[in-house]
């Protein structure tokens, strides 16, 4: 079962779209029984599909702090056919210091998602918070592979390049070598030179895992963001479409695993 965790410590770098739409794009084209797994306290993965978090009884911190909680209880529907949410909400931000004492605290959500597959689940997509605490090393435990929202921005080669060594160091540590980045997605792009000059360089750093396609602004992305929909939902043919559904084509064809390894980057 693919297992792909949208990860960047950075926020506003448009991972909850990736991954929002890259799950339903799994389930309508490639025809998976997906799973988005809303970590983030913002809950803006299950807004993102119409799910009204705020009026939930339980979510996905209720899952991973009561053992009488069952996976099933949880999990929401969504209008797109095969997909459904682990919603969250503003409870998360407790869940460090409720699992303070656990031992396994970092393997809480990989337990708890253990019946994921004799559900019927066929990839589980999880939007991680812009940190990098215990929430996100959980998702780290839980994931079989990376993927990782670029801005091209000044900082940008840093922030990715600490991303990659973060997930090497957890890999290591959670008995997980087969964990790594399978996929670097060049976002917010505008045609500048600064921008271009960002892309070159992560192509010489990331040259069999950067996507082709780079996430550029688009109107209606935002827009179906704000009715509860997926781009597909809302504007099928749209630019931002196209660009969604080429990346998450690539993500979906991403090899699982690499043994090229090179010396993080650095902003000159």
């Amino acid at each position: 079962m693919r297992r792909i965790a949208f990860i960047n410590e950075k926020g506003g770098t448009g991972k909850t779209t990736l991954a929002v739409n890259t799950a339903a794009w799994l389930a309508q084209e490639a025809g998976l029984k997906v799973l988005l797994v809303d970590m983030d306290t913002q809950g803006h993965s299950g807004k993102s599909l119409g799910v009204d978090v705020r009026t939930l009884p339980r979510n996905v911190f209720h899952l991973l702090t009561d053992s009488r909680v069952q996976l099933e209880e949880v999990v929401q529907p969504s209008a797109v056919p095969g997909l459904s949410v682990l919603p969250s909400y503003k409870e998360m931000a407790d869940f460090p210091v409720e699992v303070a004492q656990d031992a396994r605290r970092s393997h809480r959500l990989a337990d708890r998602l253990a019946p994921a597959e004799a559900a019927g689940f066929q990839a589980i997509v999880f939007d991680a918070p812009p940190s990098m605490g215990l929430t996100t090393r959980n998702i780290l435990v839980a994931a079989s592979e990376v993927v990782v929202p670029v801005a091209l921005t000044y900082l940008a080669l840093d922030g990715c390049a600490e991303m990659v060594e973060t997930v090497r160091k957890v890999g290591e540590a959670e008995g997980r070598p087969d964990l790594r980045v399978t996929k670097v997605v060049p976002t917010l792009y505008r045609k500048t030179a600064l921008a271009d000059a960002i892309l070159e360089r992560l192509k010489a750093y990331f040259p069999d895992s950067l996507a082709s396609t780079p996430l550029g602004f688009n109107v209606k992305i935002d827009e179906a963001q704000s009715h509860g929909k997926t781009i597909w939902e809302y504007a099928p043919k749209s630019r931002g479409a196209e660009m969604l559904a080429a990346i998450a084509r690539e993500i979906h064809e991403a090899p699982a695993a690499s043994k090229k390894k090179k010396q993080a980057p650095r902003v000159a």
